[in-house]
């Protein structure tokens, strides 16, 4: 084993408080977070090391979905693995898989599913076709002997990878957890009730399903459709293509030709991959009518945010307008208000929605927030006026 295997430790701890500094199991952590860190190396060494509980709760936003959060001890874990094997993912990796990577994203997708419009139009005098496909429970139906052996074999091949054995064996260890074991239910139960039960790890077929809301999680799906990406762009010869998780999406000139690839796209999942299309979310279309993708309206010359964006957005502003009648207005309350705002005009910033925003803070917004805030018109930007904490909420 390298012998800055603590150190690299510590480099994942950091990683992995950025995001999660605020909450309780990291806030315990931290209070003694070397002695944490030592002991945690020292059962990795040991052979020792093995998941924690997870909490099991079912969150509503964007879309209803089930999540398992693992113990900040484990998060650790996860970051130090990721942040040793990902360098040599990222080399084999297209540049159009988009989910969980430094530098991609939706917005970096959406953009490039926009410029793949376009330039297959342009290149075709205006013909360009878009084919949207979605696997069926993908989370839940990811074959944990399967994604190991891909692993295995991918570690076994590659000759820059040190502590093959050891990355491996904690690789294992990770991927044939069963966080529904033993796992701590958090919320009311019976938000499970109108859930698919093809996007829940309790109702997942044996040794399948890895957890929404782990880092390892999201890297592994993108590694366990990597071969996929690859038949699609050199076997099916799409030039075009893109997928963010389990979305993907293909553009060529040929409507027929992409009507035709779709049983050998899901005869590719299920004997490869051991996965299905989703049957009621297949959408082939000439580009002119646009393309629903990550959230928002991709229309030839134009991106709009999507109704799900501003659905929510109207209902976080409705919530926070009761705010002003219904609890005593302080620092905190402000704060609140601004980083909820922040949060979908930050979004919404990126897309042809000018219009739309002026006309939610004109027409929308409670006029009794107009004491803590102001628009700057030349940026129509929201800024605190009191407290402490100067925001800019630049959305022009």
């Amino acid at each position: 084993m390298q012998a800055n295997f603590t150190e690299t430790l510590f480099q994942a701890y950091f990683d992995c408080r950025r995001n999660k500094r605020n909450t309780l199991n990291a806030l315990k952590f931290e209070l003694h977070f070397e002695k944490y860190i030592f002991e945690l190396a020292d059962d990795i060494r040991n052979g020792t090391y093995q998941p924690g509980r997870s909490i099991a709760f079912i969150v509503t936003k964007p879309v209803k979905r089930e999540v398992f959060a693992a113990q900040f001890r484990d998060r650790v874990v996860h970051h130090w693995l990721i942040r040793k094997l990902n360098p040599f993912f990222e080399n084999e990796f297209m540049e159009d898989a988009y989910a969980c990577r430094t530098g991609k994203g939706t917005h970096f997708g959406i953009r490039r599913m926009r410029d793949f419009m376009q330039q297959c139009a342009q290149e075709n005098e205006g013909e360009a076709y878009v084919l949207k496909l979605d696997i069926r429970g993908f989370f839940m139906h990811i074959s944990r002997t399967l994604l190991y052996d891909k692993l295995e074999d991918f570690i076994a091949k590659n000759d820059k990878i040190e502590d093959k054995l050891f990355l491996l064996d904690m690789a294992k260890r990770i991927i044939f957890n069963d966080p529904t074991k033993n796992c701590f239910i958090k919320g009311d139960k019976s938000l499970w009730d109108d859930l698919p039960k093809d996007k829940s790890l309790f109702h997942s077929p044996a040794e399948s399903g890895l957890p929404i809301g782990n880092l390892t999680s999201q890297v592994f799906a993108n590694f366990y459709l990597n071969d996929f990406d690859h038949f699609v762009k050199e076997k099916l010869h799409i030039k075009y293509y893109g997928r963010y998780v389990d979305d993907f999406v293909l553009v060529h000139p040929d409507r027929q030709y992409l009507s035709g690839l779709i049983p050998i796209i899901e005869n590719y999942l299920k004997t490869n991959l051991q996965l299905q299309l989703h049957p009621k979310k297949r959408y082939l279309q000439h580009h002119s009518k646009g393309l629903a993708f990550l959230g928002v309206m991709i229309k030839p010359n134009r991106i709009y945010v999507g109704y799900r964006i501003k659905s929510n957005f109207y209902t976080v502003l409705k919530q926070q307008n009761e705010v002003v009648s219904t609890s005593p207005i302080n620092k905190s309350v402000v704060m609140q208000f601004v980083s909820r705002m922040n949060s979908y005009l930050g979004i919404m910033k990126h897309y042809h929605t000018f219009r739309l925003r002026q006309h939610i803070i004109k027409k929308k917004m409670n006029p009794w927030w107009w004491k803590f805030i102001f628009v700057k018109s030349q940026f129509l930007s929201v800024e605190r006026l009191k407290w402490a904490r100067y925001v800019v909420l630049v959305f022009g």
